[in-house]
């Protein structure tokens, strides 16, 4: 498994551990996980493309008034994250 493949499965861990099964969070942005989570997993693409698509529906989330303030900031790590995979 390369690095960039190791970041990504991290990443996946984070946000299934912290983000999906953490029953506060409301579940529109634990469904936006689930879906980057499922962009990552794509394996048909590069990784540099899953990494942009689920960057793309995790900002789309980033700002939701109703995130707590813990899943915000791992949300806002995870984009940094994805943001240096190419």
């Amino acid at each position: 498994m390369t690095d960039v493949e190791e970041r990504i499965n991290q990443i996946i861990q984070v946000l299934r551990e912290q983000v999906v099964q953490d029953t506060v969070v409301p579940r529109n942005i634990r469904r936006a996980a689930e879906q980057a989570i499922e962009a990552l997993m794509n394996k048909d693409k590069e990784p540099a493309v899953r990494a942009a698509d689920a960057i793309a529906i995790l900002e789309e989330i980033s700002e939701d008034p109703n995130m707590p303030l813990h899943t915000r900031t791992i949300i806002w790590e995870v984009l940094g994250a994805l943001e240096q995979i190419k």
